[in-house]
């Protein structure tokens, strides 16, 4: 071979093994900074660090967020629900109180992890949120009149009527869907309800069966009933996060359903439930919905 020849396989060998170098180089350099991505923590693996689930929680929706007469502490159904679920993931729940829309924002701006306050599941919040497995199953009632049931025999009938209740719940949306006027408030409580349909500045509340029999129980004294004719909307609840903390509904589902298993939210229904399950569904003739 010439020295020519040999000088053209040189630097072609040299070019190579610089190609090749700098190739593996980005290839590293590629590599590292995935594996930097993944090594970020996620806000699950914030969580276990804090040791701390940050819930949002009305504190006024009896029995399932309130506060005890004895000893004014946040207490109910959902609330020691989340409680225990906290405490088997080794975390302890810190609760702050809103009103439900200010829940959803929260949620969406990190403020909080979960929310917890008879939330629904349905489609529309479904493509927003994550919502663990169900743990409460019930259906919709309305608190009326007890001496003409504020004129409402059908469904229909509550077109033109009065209904309260806070803006974005699904229950002021079937209201308003069959044409009744919709009167928002805000974080109030149930005697401010019920008082209202009393003094006809309503006509009706629409809500969950459940929450609103255990409302006309706790206040007697005002005269008001649940519908006995009219019940629809079967529905689940269940705890509600960002759509991207699928870690952490993963780990709520596990101790969720332990619960399940074991009995622990059926002894919690029954406690502030009087008596009832309500994470069993129930055998009830819906009326029908548009």
């Amino acid at each position: 071979m010439n020295f020519l020849a040999k000088h053209i396989r040189g630097t072609f060998l040299l070019s190579v093994l610089s190609m090749t170098f700098i190739l593996t180089a980005c290839g590293n350099n590629e590599n590292n900074e995935q594996a930097g991505e993944n090594d970020e923590p996620t806000r699950w693996d914030e969580i276990q660090e804090e040791g701390v689930l940050e819930v949002a929680t009305s504190g006024t929706l009896y029995p399932t967020s309130f506060h005890s007469d004895e000893t004014d502490e946040l207490t109910g159904f959902e609330v020691e629900v989340t409680r225990e679920a906290a405490d088997r993931l080794g975390l302890e729940a810190e609760f702050t109180e809103m009103g439900f829309d200010g829940m959803l924002t929260s949620i969406n701006n990190g403020q909080v992890d979960i929310a917890v306050n008879d939330i629904d599941i349905n489609e529309d919040r479904e493509e927003r949120f994550l919502f663990t497995d169900p743990y409460k199953f019930s259906y919709g009632s309305m608190i009326v009149r007890p001496d003409d049931f504020s004129g409402i025999d059908t469904l229909e009938d509550l077109d033109g009527k009065r209904h309260g209740g806070a803006a974005t719940t699904i229950y002021m949306q079937i209201a308003e869907e069959y044409g009744a006027e919709g009167v928002t408030y805000e974080n109030v409580t149930n005697d401010t309800y019920l008082r209202d349909i009393e003094n006809g500045r309503l006509d009706v509340v629409m809500n969950d069966y459940y929450l609103q029999s255990l409302a006309i129980e706790a206040l007697p004294e005002i005269d008001v009933a649940i519908h006995p004719d009219l019940f629809y909307h079967p529905n689940n609840q269940a705890m509600i996060m960002n759509l991207d903390n699928t870690e952490l509904q993963e780990n709520l589902n596990e101790v969720i359903n332990e619960m399940l298993e074991d009995g622990t939210i059926q002894e919690l229904s029954e406690q502030f439930f009087g008596g009832q399950d309500v994470s069993e569904e129930p055998d009830i003739d819906f009326a029908d919905e548009e």
